[in-house]
């Protein structure tokens, strides 16, 4: 049995956000092995402890203070609509939520599902929609499993699923007639509660994930640049404040350190190189502290 010491932190215990959500942990320095079936990992050098539940389930693990920290789906937490404080949105297992339809169905907006019936896992999310569009007498039925095919099967006349690439959709003959909201992985947890014992361990928890995303953001670009174009250059590359110039032993050339935004980095290498920049070299970060 657990003791009550030490901080805990949910994370699926499989599924699509598995394995990201484990990589993140390891990169702000948890160790720990995930060992077949086992429901919890206990850190080699902390008293950290990773709990593996059921992805909809740690909202409320988290809400209800049974865990300190968890790593969901945005939609679980919306769905389940307990009061949680979401620290960071992490970036990885984007997706939507949509109502989706057989390609020869007689519904063409949302409005033509009034009195049909509707599957899904996400009966509260797909409630409150079609209340705040006033789309009347829809009948939500919970749905687990393989929840395309209840439409082939004639179970149900339309789904709310989350679609990703939405190849599943395809491959079951059905279409997107709309979207309830954009979804990704999510870092939970909750307000301070007044006698709460120290949570020094969280903080610095946070901290260290904080720079580990920061760090997939960002690359560090490095750069000689003739002196009278140092001003052209650091236009390009501004930096997250400031980037580092320093002088070389050539007079004519100065040497420039500078983080860029992965997204903008080949963009920049082509503008530097146009301004007579050499030896450009990018590198990949794995933690900062900005």
């Amino acid at each position: 049995m657990l003791t009550a010491g030490g901080l805990r932190i949910a994370v699926p215990s499989k599924g699509r956000l598995h394995e990201a959500a484990l990589a993140l942990l390891q990169g702000a320095g948890l160790r720990f092995r995930v060992s077949g079936r086992r429901l919890f990992s206990v850190c080699s050098d902390t008293d950290t402890r990773i709990i593996f539940c059921n992805t909809g389930d740690i909202p409320v693990l988290v809400a209800e203070g049974v865990v300190d920290l968890g790593i969901t789906g945005s939609d679980q937490v919306a769905e389940k609509g307990v009061s949680v404080v979401t620290h960071h949105r992490l970036g990885f297992g984007r997706c939507r939520m949509s109502v989706a339809v057989h390609k020869d169905a007689p519904y063409d907006t949302r409005a033509a599902l009034a009195g049909k019936v509707v599957g899904t896992k996400f009966t509260a999310l797909a409630r409150r929609y079609f209340d705040e569009r006033g789309v009347a007498d829809v009948h939500v039925i919970p749905v687990q499993g393989a929840v395309e095919v209840m439409v082939l099967l004639g179970m149900v006349d339309a789904i709310v699923e989350i679609v990703e690439t939405g190849n599943s959709l395809v491959e079951n003959d059905l279409v997107e007639l709309d979207t309830l909201c954009e979804a990704e992985a999510v870092l939970i947890g909750r307000d301070a509660r007044p006698g709460e014992l120290d949570t020094e361990a969280r903080d610095r928890l946070l901290r260290r994930i904080e720079g580990v995303l920061v760090a997939s953001r960002y690359s560090l670009v490095e750069y000689n640049c003739p002196a009278e174009r140092i001003d052209e250059a650091t236009r390009i590359t501004p930096g997250f404040s400031s980037p580092t110039v320093q002088e070389l032993r050539d007079p004519r050339w100065l040497a420039v350190r500078v983080l860029v935004e992965k997204a903008a980095v080949q963009t920049a290498m082509d503008e530097l190189e146009k301004l007579g920049c050499t030896a450009i070299l990018e590198s990949e970060l794995r933690h900062t502290r900005l």
